[in-house]
């Protein structure tokens, strides 16, 4: 074979090597772009900033696998809230879901939450997966920045209008001025068997964390606080109150006064103690929180517990002021403790009928039987 012949023929294998694999390689980004459409078609656009393998991996994994994202996922009779706790990674939420029955393949679920770059945005909380749901909707559900419940959080000794306050910022879609109108005049058309005759439910908005749908109502909320305080009050410490010849509202009254007064709550039963033995002699409470509800909120302090108190708050005109009328107050002051409530139900035994602030700091008290050895309490 000639030099030139020899030549030409590795010349055509060449162009034949270099044309063959021009039209794969048009014939592969043919195909690429036709996958990435089809699937950004279907399952929306990859995250930006994906790398360009990563891009490729997760768009070929969709496009194989992924069809079954488009089907319901569970088969619920009803809705099911499901939780993703703080710090959960998306393996850890897809393999969740799928042993719960909400899904159906944990991989490619987990494969669509990257691709969309929606694993770096899902939310912790509570989120109703109902039935008709596909994988998509739920990806899109959990990674919604509020969820379907929220955990509303009352705190002991807080008065109806701190509570009241918390829901501008708890996600609830509850109006706080209605709710607290709700509160302060309940009507007895809504309100449980055992709280019909209340004029406000000042003292039984039981403190502790509640778990509700968002879109509760100020009602069922309130309801659902008062099925809680009735579960543990009514069944706890009803008849330890009739034993101490207190009704449970006179005894939510002392234990508000109780909470209020408590620094260090071991100190509780001998405080209740103190306020029980002076309301069976006829003594007047002398509570400086019960002077702090009536003066009601500062604006100076910014707080609705004014502290100190100056000679003219004590002096005061309402029926919360304890320093000048006689007896108890209306209603009680706060939504104390179910320590407070368990130290009015099981007092201290004791002779004492004062007490006042040690003065090393510690938040505990020093009690007294007589005014005289209460004036010697005194700070030097």
């Amino acid at each position: 074979m000639t030099k030139n012949k020899k030549n030409r023929i590795q010349s055509c294998l060449v162009f034949l090597f270099i044309f063959s694999f021009t039209g794969l390689l048009i014939g592969l980004i043919w195909l690429s772009n036709s996958i990435n459409k089809e699937v950004i078609l279907l399952f929306g656009e990859p995250e930006k900033t994906l790398s360009f393998d990563k891009k490729i991996l997760y768009t070929t994994k969709i496009y194989l696998t992924g069809e079954i994202l488009l089907e319901d996922q569970n088969n619920l009779a009803d809705d099911y809230f499901f939780e993703i706790l703080p710090g959960e990674t998306v393996g850890q939420i897809s393999y969740r879901l799928k042993m719960n029955e909400l899904i159906i393949d944990s991989d490619i679920f987990k494969d669509y939450l990257i691709y969309r770059g929606f694993d770096r945005r899902v939310q912790s909380g509570y989120f109703r997966i109902t039935p008709e749901m596909n994988g998509i909707e739920i990806a899109e559900k959990i990674t919604n920045p509020i969820p379907d419940k929220v955990r509303f959080i009352i705190l002991p000794g807080w008065r109806v209008e701190e509570v009241a306050l918390t829901l501008q910022n708890s996600g609830l879609a509850i109006n706080p001025d209605e709710f607290l109108a709700m509160v302060n005049n309940p009507s007895p058309d809504w309100l449980p068997p055992g709280f019909e005759n209340l004029d406000s439910l000042e003292g039984y908005l039981y403190p502790g964390e509640y778990l509700v749908d968002r879109e509760i109502s100020s009602q069922d909320l309130i309801l659902n606080i008062l099925d809680k305080f009735r579960e543990i009050i009514f069944s706890e410490f009803a008849q330890a109150f009739e034993n101490q010849g207190l009704t449970l509202h006179e005894a939510l009254i002392f234990a508000s006064i109780v909470e209020r007064e408590a620094i260090v709550n071991d100190e509780m039963p001998m405080i209740a103690s103190v306020f029980l033995n002076r309301y069976a002699i006829g003594m007047k409470l002398d509570s400086d929180p019960t002077v702090q509800y009536a003066a009601g909120y500062n604006i100076t302090q910014a707080t609705w517990w004014t502290n100190p108190l100056s000679l003219q708050d004590l002096r005061i005109d309402s029926p919360f002021n304890t320093y000048i009328y006689n007896g108890l107050p209306p209603h009680p002051i706060c939504n104390p403790s179910i320590t407070a409530i368990q130290s009015v139900a099981f007092p201290a035994e004791s002779t004492y009928y004062y007490f006042r602030a040690r003065c090393d700091g510690s938040g505990r008290h020093n009690f007294a039987e007589t005014y005289e050895e209460h004036l010697a309490n005194g700070c030097p």
